[in-house]
């Protein structure tokens, strides 16, 4: 890299604050990024290469300051910077915490995260590009450098917001990055858009609970030269679904795409339906069978409380509902291969929740009406003082429940009270009803 910036040189914002430039970074296709100081307060900046510090990339910027972040999830730009002894201008961001990693860091297995941090980090993705895209805002370049992850909470931090466009407005030359860009643009019969973000975003959430790409099978292994020909066949002219149920000429290889094979049978057929989807009829048909932002939300939620863990090696697993209808059992632990007894669960709704030792419910869960509320928890699962057998629900808002045994009787269950896990319980949530299944 040039190193374009040297520590402690000062550049400024529009409105004239210094920025003090502490270290380089890295950099990428567009310019270099590098840790600076305003007012003492650590800050990201991204310096552009001189041929990238166009007219149209200032109004693009500063169009998107002026719109503001669509939510915190997003290091979004601030002040433009400059300096008239320097060719070019840059731009300020909030600065990356180190605990953030990345999808490389999960598939070279420098951390190794729960299912759960995964399903959270899912859940994120999709609900800030529905933010994103809900302001009328295009992405257009989803990479694995670009969104980062806490292995320890699933919290989400997404970077190289400066692509990021008006829907249908072309005033960037980004199309994308290989092995994220849809289909029909590495084919160059579309521009960017808010549609192919949707491919983009399944193939991310892909490699985050797969750890592998979904168009990567017998295709790629029989690839010998990685070049720009066997790219556009492999992702633009004969894309093929890993999975795809209706055809099976590009599988994965034993061997050679293990993390597909030892992850796909793993999630529930809920989840793997909404894969295929993804990349079958969101192949075939861009415009209606791309899955949206909101269906990945509403599924993610649902797979995060399908969590369950085995009682022999206490490993993670998932609640299979489709699966116990259709054989009366859970597949055996996918770790130690013995057999899985189902805890005690909470059924609102079509809504079933496990109750684990770690169970805690919020907003959503109890109250239709906030939806993806996660502001404090309501309830949570808690052991008896005495008693390390006996299990039971914590009431930890400021709402009265009422509990209701299969004899009818009712009993208040104040805030800070708990209700034992018994089997037919009912509790009354204020407008939600719940009913434990302890059997």
């Amino acid at each position: 890299m040039n190193q374009l910036l040297k520590p402690q040189m000062e550049i400024y914002t529009e409105t004239g604050i210094a920025c003090r430039i502490e270290e380089f970074l890295g950099g990428g296709g567009q310019g270099e990024v590098y840790r600076g100081l305003i007012s003492e307060s650590p800050v990201a900046v991204k310096w552009y290469f001189p041929e990238q510090a166009t007219p149209v990339q200032r109004t693009a910027l500063t169009n998107l300051i002026q719109s503001g972040a669509p939510n915190d999830k997003f290091l979004w730009p601030i002040s433009i910077v400059s300096n008239p002894d320097i060719q070019g201008f840059g731009y300020v961001m909030p600065l990356r915490d180190s605990r953030f990693k990345g999808i490389v860091d999960l598939m070279k297995r420098r951390v190794e995260p729960t299912f759960w941090t995964l399903i959270t980090a899912g859940f994120e993705l999709a609900d800030s590009f529905f933010q994103l895209h809900a302001k009328g805002l295009c992405y257009r370049d989803m990479s694995f450098g670009n969104a980062f992850f806490d292995p320890e909470t699933g919290e989400v931090l997404i970077c190289d917001n400066d692509n990021v466009t008006i829907n249908g407005q072309d005033i960037c030359g980004v199309l994308g990055t290989p092995r994220f860009m849809a289909p029909e643009v590495v084919r160059g019969e579309i521009r960017p858009c808010t549609q192919t973000d949707l491919f983009s975003l399944s193939v991310l959430l892909f490699y985050l609970l797969m750890i592998h790409h979904p168009l990567e099978g017998k295709q790629e292994a029989s690839i010998r030269c990685f070049d720009q020909p066997a790219m556009n066949k492999l992702y633009g002219t004969n894309p093929i679904f890993v999975f795809d149920p209706q055809n099976d000429s590009n599988c994965p290889v034993p061997g050679y795409h293990d993390n597909a094979l030892v992850y796909w049978p793993i999630y529930p057929e809920f989840l793997r339906k909404l894969f295929v989807k993804a990349f079958t009829d969101g192949i075939r048909d861009p415009q209606n069978g791309r899955v949206r932002e909101s269906e990945w939300r509403m599924a993610l939620l649902q797979l995060r409380d399908s969590v369950l863990f085995c009682g022999h090696c206490g490993v993670e697993n998932f609640y299979d509902m489709e699966l116990l209808k259709q054989t009366g059992s859970l597949n055996p632990c996918w770790s130690c291969k013995k057999y899985l007894r189902l805890p005690p669960r909470i059924r609102m709704g079509n809504y079933i929740v496990m109750l684990n030792h770690d169970t805690r419910l919020f907003p959503h869960h109890i109250n239709p009406q906030k939806l993806y509320d996660f502001s404090e928890p309501v309830a949570e699962v808690t052991q008896h003082p005495s008693n390390p057998n006996k299990w039971g629900i914590k009431n930890l808002s400021n709402d009265k429940w009422t509990a209701i045994d299969l004899n009818g009787s009712l009993r208040d269950i104040n805030p800070g009270n708990s209700i034992a896990i018994t089997n037919g319980i009912r509790i009354k949530f204020g407008i939600t009803e719940g009913q434990i299944r302890a059997e």
